[in-house]
């Protein structure tokens, strides 16, 4: 929308007409807590953006509530009765964050509508023809005092009432929000906006009532050679002004999309099945957007820490599968790191960066030797083994970073809602619940670092808000998952959280795919084998999963095992069996069931037709605990494809443990050469 379309709008088609432009709210449109209101203030920066034909005045007035009965009324101020004296022709109103309080909401919420109601109906009054927007309302961080006592949920009542009263009383929608929700680092006292805060609150005005959004722009994720989900509805979406039309035209068919009120637009074609390639052209105006060999196929989403990007060139058979690649319909796309979490200070630029969640940046190439060399390995193996047996071109999205937590990995509104992790959020720097080392790489990496509150990518949801939020739009087949290292010092909590990030994932996507992942291998490491065991028993909790055991190709010193081959096609194989169901063993033996026969206890596999041991040694690995707790080695046999323990005389049995080292070379496999996992099973 251009500055004489918006003044027509207004009935204001003479330039030499100012458009007033009133600024309502509370501290945070004052201006609270910046060093200098008058230039600083959101308004004073949108008087600057739109220039010398708008006069902008800022009517805020901290600890305003938009409830008459709350505990400082807006209606009854002087800054209220300024604003109707100012007669505006448009009229921007961010209120209710004061309403959260525990004097106001919990009292008067039943009034909150007919209030804001009221309000507006005010200022129609002086002015029938202005223009009126409400703000949806800028974060409440669960720094905040109040923020688990109440206000985090009346929060979000409150959001919901300001849409319906957008919709109610026809006035705009501005999002606050979205813009900044993502940005605790400008929020020092988790309420009020810094400088640059501000700054962006008034582009997001600035946005809304110009419409300007700098013009046609595809999401990052679309590029040449992009791979795009089969099966599926297929969308193609972005950016550009408000109001401008945009023509889409792929496989020989056009669409159109008029972008809205906020800039965004999306087309959608019929789903197709796999093939291509195909071109993809993008036009509005002047500007046209065109992008070649985009195949139709699967793609998946390869994430989690160290071990998931770990590249192709650095595994065991790395060299030789470099340099016997050949042309297929493997497609990478590396979200490559601003920098790496490295054992070093971040300088001056990269915090900003990292803090603007300008972290991650790629696109897509075809397979080469020379693309597939800083590739995940594991994602390699794992698209080529898929790709080669299914026949479908396979699309690999790296998004890992290194010595990353679980917790990283998950959005805000689910950390913050979720009663076990929403203390996660609180000072992790310093929090037990992050661990050790991670905590200490953060702080070297932010050593030179003047924001309390840097942004850093172990740091919980950052991960989320800076990569996976970028794809949550874009129509996934499934997800590989390696990841835990960092976690392995609470396997409570983990438990706990890796539902709920698959949980929240799917949600977002708005679909369950398969979500396959990785047991950690074994290294000397106490408490390794207890978050195996974990891992194992999760798969009764996460319906469409599968786990791929990889304790046999462990390290003993190096948390990086340089056998991924194996790890990656072992994914592959139940993508194949549970995905693309290709009758086909995935699974190493499976504990099923135990018995006690005097002096002997029988054990049950499933997935085993036939049990034996790796290389045909004999089979070891087993341990009972006895009654006072010590663990005894059990001599273990295969007779008629079941596990046989010998109880030691005089012993009582309470627990049978498989695989129980933190390092272990226990070799019990099926026909397949698959491993089984780590176990412990209780004893009557």
């Amino acid at each position: 929308m251009s500055l004489f379309v918006l003044l027509w709008s207004l009935g204001l088609t003479s330039y030499s007409q100012e458009v007033r432009v009133a600024c309502i709210g509370n501290s945070v449109t004052f201006g609270a807590g910046l060093k200098n209101p008058a230039k600083e203030s959101y308004p004073s920066v949108l008087q600057d953006l739109l220039g010398q034909k708008y006069g902008v005045k800022n009517f805020g007035l901290s600890g305003a509530t938009l409830l008459k009965k709350g505990h400082r009324p807006y209606y009854k101020t002087k800054q209220f009765q300024d604003a109707v004296l100012f007669k505006p022709d448009i009229a921007i109103v961010h209120l209710g964050l004061n309403d959260t309080d525990p004097r106001d909401w919990p009292e008067f919420k039943g009034d909150f509508k007919s209030d804001y109601s009221w309000l507006l109906d005010t200022l129609k009054k002086q002015n029938p023809n202005v223009k009126l927007f409400i703000c949806k309302l800028t974060p409440i961080f669960n720094g905040h005092p109040r923020f688990k006592s109440g206000t985090r949920d009346w929060y979000w009542q409150i959001q919901e009432q300001i849409i319906e009263i957008a919709k109610a009383n026809n006035t705009g929608l501005i999002d606050l929000t979205s813009a900044l929700y993502n940005r605790p680092d400008l929020f020092a006292d988790n309420l009020h906006p810094d400088k640059e805060g501000a700054a962006i609150i008034a582009k997001t005005v600035y946005g809304n009532l110009t419409g300007n959004y700098g013009g046609l722009e595809l999401p990052e994720i679309f590029t040449n050679h992009m791979v795009l989900q089969r099966n599926k509805p297929i969308s193609i979406y972005g950016t550009a002004n408000s109001s401008e039309q945009i023509k889409v035209l792929f496989n020989h068919k056009q669409l159109t999309a008029v972008a809205d009120n906020y800039g965004k637009w999306r087309v959608q074609f019929t789903e197709m099945s796999h093939g291509g390639p195909y071109e993809l052209s993008v036009q509005s105006g002047n500007k046209t957007i065109s992008l070649t060999d985009i195949l139709i196929g699967d793609v998946w989403l390869c994430s989690g820490q160290s071990n998931m990007s770990f590249t192709l060139s650095a595994a065991k058979t790395g060299k030789v599968e470099l340099a016997q690649i050949k042309a297929n319909k493997v497609r990478l796309f590396k979200f490559n790191q601003y920098v790496e979490t490295n054992d070093a200070p971040w300088n001056a630029k990269t915090l900003k960066q990292v803090n603007a969640l300008k972290y991650f940046s790629g696109s897509w190439t075809p397979t080469t030797s020379e693309t597939a060399a800083d590739f995940s390995a594991v994602g390699y193996y794992f698209g080529k083994k898929v790709a080669e047996e299914s026949g479908v071109p396979i699309g690999l999205i790296q998004l890992a970073v290194g010595g990353s937590t679980i917790e990283s990995w998950i959005d805000r509104y689910t950390m913050e809602h979720d009663e076990q992790l929403v203390d996660v959020l609180t000072d992790w720097r310093k929090s037990d619940f992050i661990q050790e080392w991670a905590r200490g790489r953060a702080d070297v990496n932010l050593k030179e670092a003047s924001n309390p509150k840097q942004r850093h990518p172990y740091e919980p949801v950052y991960n989320y808000e800076a990569g996976i939020a970028k794809l949550t739009q874009f129509p996934i087949k499934g997800v590989i998952w390696y990841q835990g290292e960092s976690n392995a010092q609470n396997v409570d909590l983990y438990k706990h959280t890796f539902p709920v990030l698959v949980h929240s994932w799917r949600k977002k996507w708005g679909y369950d795919f398969p979500f396959y992942y990785v047991q950690l291998s074994s290294i000397d490491r106490p408490s390794w084998p207890y978050f195996r065991d974990a891992q194992r028993k999760l798969l009764k909790d996460i319906p469409n999963s599968g786990m791929a055991v990889s304790s046999d190709v462990g390290d003993s010193l190096d948390v990086h095992p340089n056998m991924k081959m194996e790890v990656g096609q072992r994914l592959a194989l139940l993508a194949l069996k549970n995905t693309y169901h290709k009758p086909i063993t995935a699974n190493g033996p499976g504990i099923s069931n135990h018995k006690q026969e005097k002096n002997n206890i029988i054990l049950s596999f499933t997935e085993a037709k036939k049990l034996s041991t790796r290389n045909g040694e004999p089979l070891i690995g087993f341990q009972f605990t006895n009654l006072k707790g010590y663990r005894i080695t059990a001599k273990a046999t295969i007779i008629n494809n079941k596990v046989i323990l010998k109880i030691p005389h005089g012993e009582t049995i309470k627990e049978v443990l498989y695989a129980w080292e933190p390092f272990t070379r226990a070799n019990l496999v099926n026909e397949a050469g698959l491993p089984a996992s780590t176990f412990s099973i209780p004893l009557n």
